[in-house]
């Protein structure tokens, strides 16, 4: 469906990065787009640069999204809205656990419970789910978040079964490591952490990953673009590892 079908798009995590990026790019296409993120001064800039619609309301405030979504019909639904809490599941915290379901899982059923129902009686939506590649690969200290991310993109096969004939098209987008303020975020904000995660690397921006789903959305109505993995060229998901077996109460030694 060209962009011409389309009216409204909310997009989460909206305030800096992809999410940001997306609004942008939904703008320059003449959508009504609303964004939703907790920063309410990074928002009030963002809506000032790009004339969208700001909302400081918090996903996990699922009484708020409801009212919002009563308000406004949505053609397109960008769940792009994330956290994470690096560590082994050997040493998880109950509020990590809590806080991860509660944004990159619950707030997303909620939002398509919410709003893709509206798409299907009007034969006409497409949500965008952003994962990422730690929903398909796994790699250590992420624990949660994997469990989170897989879940998402069970989720995004799901709804294209839900929502069969109907025009609904869902987007599920993987990215890899993205030049965002994500690391900043989780980590910390310090040179240490800019030189571990983005300082040297060739690595896709905000905008490359805003433009893929640009890319998704503006396909053929017959065109349903589900599964996206967009990584950097030099990134290489996967790898096996094998350990040996230990005496009792040693620890493993691991060999590749």
């Amino acid at each position: 469906m060209p962009f011409s079908d389309y009216k409204t798009a909310l997009v989460t995590g909206a305030s800096s990065g992809i999410g940001a990026a997306v609004v942008e790019r939904f703008r320059r296409e003449g959508l009504e787009v609303h964004a939703l993120a907790r920063g309410a001064a990074a928002l009030a800039d963002l809506a000032e640069r790009t004339g969208c619609v700001a909302h400081a309301i918090d996903v996990t405030d699922t009484a708020a999204l409801a009212r919002l979504a009563g308000e406004v019909e949505f053609d397109i639904l960008v769940n792009n809205a994330g956290v994470d809490r690096p560590k082994s599941f050997l040493n998880a915290d109950d509020g990590d656990i809590d806080l991860l379901i509660d944004v990159n899982l619950r707030a997303v059923l909620h939002l398509c419970r919410l709003i893709v129902p509206g798409m299907v009686a009007r034969d006409r939506g497409h949500v965008v789910n952003i994962s990422s590649i730690a929903g398909a690969y796994n790699f250590g200290g992420n624990s949660t978040y994997h469990a989170t991310k897989a879940a998402v993109s069970m989720l995004s096969r799901q709804l294209r079964v839900d929502a069969f004939s109907r025009r609904v098209r869902v987007t599920e987008i993987c990215p890899g490591r993205v030049a965002t303020d994500i690391f900043a975020h989780v980590h910390g904000d310090s040179p240490e952490i800019r030189e571990r995660f983005l300082d040297g690397f060739e690595l896709p921006e905000a905008n490359d990953i805003a433009e893929a789903i640009a890319f998704a959305v503006a396909a053929p109505v017959a065109v349903n673009i589900g599964h996206m993995e967009i990584t950097p060229t030099l990134q290489v998901p996967g790898g096996l590892s094998t350990a040996r077996a230990p005496e009792w109460g040693a620890k493993p030694t691991p060999s590749t």
